[in-house]
C-alpha cells in the first residue's frame, strides 16, 4: 500500500471521528438519561466490484457504550 492510500484512510477516519463525535454529543443533549448510550460503529465497503467481488468483504463493527453525565 502506498502513502496516498494511507493518507486517504486517515482523512476518512478523521472526518468520521469528528462527525461521529458531534452527532453523539448532540444526540445525548437531546436525549438525556441515566443509562449509557449503546452504540455500534460500522465500516462497510460499498465498492461495486462487478463480477469479481473479494473473497472476504471489508466489514468492521465496534460496539460500545457512552456514559451520560
Amino acid at each position: 500500500m502506498d502513502d496516498s492510500s494511507r493518507s486517504d484512510i486517515r482523512s476518512l477516519l478523521k472526518a468520521f471521528g469528528i462527525q461521529a463525535d458531534e452527532a453523539i454529543v448532540a444526540h445525548i443533549a437531546r436525549n438525556p438519561g441515566a443509562t449509557p448510550l449503546q452504540i455500534a460503529l460500522q465500516l462497510t465497503d460499498l465498492t461495486d466490484y462487478g463480477d469479481t467481488p473479494p473473497d472476504q468483504p471489508l466489514e468492521l463493527r465496534v460496539d460500545g457504550a457512552v456514559r451520560r453525565s
